[in-house]
């Protein structure tokens, strides 16, 4: 199993990263009226793992915070994967 706790935390670091540069990026092109990010692709980035960087990309960047599905889930999804984490990490069934 600590082989398995290094993929998931190595999956998390990777979508995290990669949610939060989406909401840069997204918000970069909405800035210049050029082809834009979805808004499934962002909120699905968030689903697979990569809420918490969404979360600060959405606050950081100033970016969809007018958007209620975007101010209720980014949270919601953040407050799932650390109450997800904790609770496979604390009953042993992933560890370091």
């Amino acid at each position: 199993m600590k082989r398995m706790a290094y993929v998931y935390a190595a999956w998390l670091l990777l979508m995290n990263l990669l949610s939060f540069l989406l909401m840069g990026i997204d918000k970069h092109r909405a800035r210049r009226g050029l082809w834009r990010i979805s808004e499934r692709t962002l909120l699905g980035t968030a689903a697979l793992g990569g809420a918490f960087g969404g979360f600060l990309g959405m606050c950081l960047f100033r970016h969809k915070t007018r958007h209620f599905r975007f101010v209720l889930l980014l949270p919601l999804f953040t407050a799932l994967y650390f109450a997800l984490s904790a609770v496979l990490f604390g009953k042993g069934v992933l560890h370091f």
